[in-house]
């Protein structure tokens, strides 16, 4: 197992460094500099801006200076919030920030990932019944209909009319606050992780060995505990290290909504300002924290398939 982590830790070293790459140079050959939607600026004031933030210099050698940071483990200075380490903006001492982020991105996992796969199961154990077909429709239902949609509406509903929960704000990351977000973000990955679950368990119930423990006459729920579940599980978990990514993604998108203090205002206000490095410094950590998730994901599968382990 040993041998298989390091291999695919050596394998995500020049795939980071690729998206490094790749996301410096595209932000930084964009027309025109960070600066030139400030009001009227003297020459020497921009000069000394552009200077600040090594924009005068050779594009080969911006380069070089900013993976000299990133390898001492700084991001940089935010050029929106002028002199501010972005290192403190993205992990401030006080919750906010990244924090937010993965908290948001975690109570989904923990909530979508288990009821998924227990909704799944029943569905496939119960097929083509009105459950079955339920769970079948929310999939391309919620699939279709993204958090933008499906944000404002529990807003509007929850909160507006009946007054049952906050419209927004973080709070101090209380169950009143943090309900409709994490709400909104699992109906829109449960379903997904059911049909998952829903069309593997068919396929495996109909496997030769699962017909074979039958034929034998061994008690079904010892056939689906003993030798369905883990099987079963193999598509679910294969699924989950691009579905965090989507989780990621998604919770940026959700914050906006619900006015959470997480990188979703950040990630808007590098957009809007053409704040180079703290749009190079999200891509670059939500990239990094996708390939480490990816590589758990691996391992579990591993795990749970000997033909791997081998």
């Amino acid at each position: 197992m040993l041998k298989f982590i390091l291999k695919r830790i050596l394998v995500s070293i020049p795939t980071m460094l690729a998206i490094i790459t790749l996301v410096f140079f595209l932000v930084h050959m964009t027309p025109g500099n960070p600066f030139d939607g400030e009001r009227a600026l003297s020459p020497e004031a921009l000069a000394a801006l552009m200077h600040q933030y090594r924009l005068d210099l050779p594009l080969w050698q911006q380069y070089l200076m900013y993976l000299d940071d990133l390898i001492h483990g700084s991001f940089g200075i935010s050029m929106k919030y002028l002199g501010q380490p972005i290192n403190q903006l993205l992990f401030p001492d006080n919750m906010g920030g990244f924090w937010v982020t993965l908290q948001l991105s975690v109570y989904t996992m923990m909530v979508a990932v288990p009821l998924g796969i227990l909704v799944g199961c029943y569905a496939g154990l119960h097929k083509n019944s009105i459950f079955d077909k339920i769970v079948v429709a929310s999939n391309i239902f919620f699939t279709a209909v993204p958090t933008m949609v499906t944000g404002p509406l529990a807003v509007l509903l929850f909160a507006v009319t009946l007054q049952i929960f906050p419209a927004g704000g973080w709070g101090d990351g209380d169950f009143m606050h943090v309900f409709m977000p994490v709400a909104i973000l699992t109906l829109a990955y449960t379903p997904t992780i059911a049909f998952v679950t829903r069309g593997s368990i068919i396929d495996v119930l109909n496997s030769n060995y699962i017909r074979t423990a039958r034929a034998k006459g061994l008690p079904t729920r010892k056939i689906l505990f003993k030798h369905a579940i883990r099987p079963t599980l193999l598509p679910v978990v294969s699924v989950l290290g691009p579905m965090f990514a989507g989780i990621l993604v998604g919770a940026v998108v959700t914050e906006q909504i619900f006015t959470l203090p997480g990188l979703g205002i950040l990630t808007t206000n590098a957009a809007t300002n053409r704040d180079y490095n703290m749009i190079m410094a999200i891509t670059i950590f939500g990239s990094s924290l996708t390939i480490i998730f990816n590589i758990i994901v691996d391992i579990c599968y591993m795990l749970l398939d000997p033909k791997i382990k081998q």
